[in-house]
């Protein structure tokens, strides 16, 4: 098995911004209800991007897929759940951007989202102290983990300390459905529902195996996994979008070149979120091609950072599971980034921004940690116990 921990850190980081940069696409569609966005984007990521490298990078999907199902049942009905449990979390994500922003949606969702799971693999295999406690890589990596969960709440703490300053015109010029509480507790169901996420690629194992006997190279190891995993996230997403579609008469829009219906906010703008008081009438030409366009390209953005997570995990070695946390705080140094770039920190105080600014570098030092945690354990030579299967 090929391990390079600091490799595997750079792979996370990419994972990182494409997870922080997906939801920037979604600014081009103009005229589409959000459930009609969203779906459009997550078939995309769901299905047709696992799929697709799946059957490029790994060898006989199909068959490892079929194999699976016969041989690995409950696997697969877990990973499935997780899947099905994580779309929940990821419907909800796409509102609390719309509510929060980038910048503070990521930092309250994404909490959650890297304490529970992080920790609590480890914590249902037992193998807690074993791995975190005892060993010196493991106490490095528990101090990145911690590292990490602290960088986030430094960084919550300036988007409530930016809520607090910029003014009610300023926040709704940056995010024109800003509510804050709304958002934050959308953001904390999303974040601890998201975070099945990992555990449904824990349970993937059995999958891995099988590929790797086909003669799929270690790091595309996780590409099966994922179709199954975002199969689930799929079901969930789609049943929802479709609800909304028909209650809220939105169902032709995939197909039609103006708006169906008049509205005042149901429809997304420039911003990527709804029109906020701009009245749209019915029969306004809405850029179809366009839209399929920015949409599909915001869920191929999407799976990507799962792309690059499951090379990265590969390259881990005994400590798998701390990737999540590298995955965590890429995303919301790459989604604070975005948010800075966005103009929606436009209105915090120099005081703010530089809270900002060092929750960014302590999130940087926490993935620096957690490497070395990961390169110290690949040079001290692991019991027959304590080795990966």
């Amino acid at each position: 098995m090929y391990v390079n921990p600091f490799l595997g850190v750079l792979f996370h980081w990419l994972g990182g911004l494409a997870s922080g940069s997906f939801y920037v696409p979604y600014r081009g569609v103009r005229r589409w209800s959000w459930e009609t966005a969203w779906l459009t984007g997550g078939f995309f990521s769901w299905i047709i991007m696992p799929w697709l490298m799946g059957l490029i990078l790994t060898n006989d999907l199909t068959t490892v897929l079929g194999t699976a199902f016969r041989d690995q049942p409950k696997a697969v009905m877990w990973i499935y759940i997780f899947g099905a449990m994580w779309g929940m979390g990821g419907l909800t994500f796409g509102l609390t951007m719309r509510y929060l922003g980038l910048s503070l949606g990521m930092a309250v969702a994404l909490g959650y989202c890297a304490a529970v799971g992080t920790l609590i693999p480890p914590i249902f295999n037992d193998t807690f102290a074993s791995k975190l406690i005892t060993p010196l890589a493991g106490n490095f990596v528990l101090i990145g983990i911690v590292v990490c969960l602290v960088g986030i709440a430094i960084a919550g703490l300036a988007g409530i300390r930016k809520e607090r300053e910029m003014s009610a015109e300023e926040k709704q010029k940056a995010i024109k459905e800003f509510s804050f509480w709304k958002g934050v507790g959308i953001a904390t169901f999303s974040g601890i529902m998201s975070a099945c996420f990992s555990f449904g690629l824990g349970a993937g194992d059995p999958l891995k195996e099988i590929t790797l006997a086909h003669g799929t190279p270690k790091h595309w190891e996780g590409l099966p996994v994922l179709v199954v995993l975002l199969a689930g996230g799929f079901t969930t997403n789609f049943i929802w979008c479709v609800i909304l579609n028909i209650k809220n008469g939105t169902g032709r829009e995939y197909f039609s070149p103006v708006t169906i219906r008049e509205s005042s906010a149901g429809y997304l703008n420039e911003h990527g979120s709804a029109s906020g008081g701009t009245s749209t009438p019915a029969g306004s030409p809405v850029p179809l091609l366009r839209n399929i366009f920015f949409a599909g390209l915001a869920g191929c953005v999407w799976y990507m950072q799962f792309f690059f997570y499951t090379i990265g995990e590969s390259m881990m070695g005994d400590y798998q599971f701390s990737s999540w946390t590298l995955h965590m705080a890429s995303i919301i140094i790459f989604s604070s980034l975005w948010g800075i770039y966005l103009k929606e920190w436009k209105g915090a105080s120099s005081r703010t921004f530089r809270t900002l600014l060092f929750a960014l570098g302590v999130l940087i030092f926490s993935t620096v940690v957690v490497g070395y945690g990961n390169y110290l354990a690949q040079q001290t030579p692991a019991t027959p116990s304590e080795k990966s299967p």
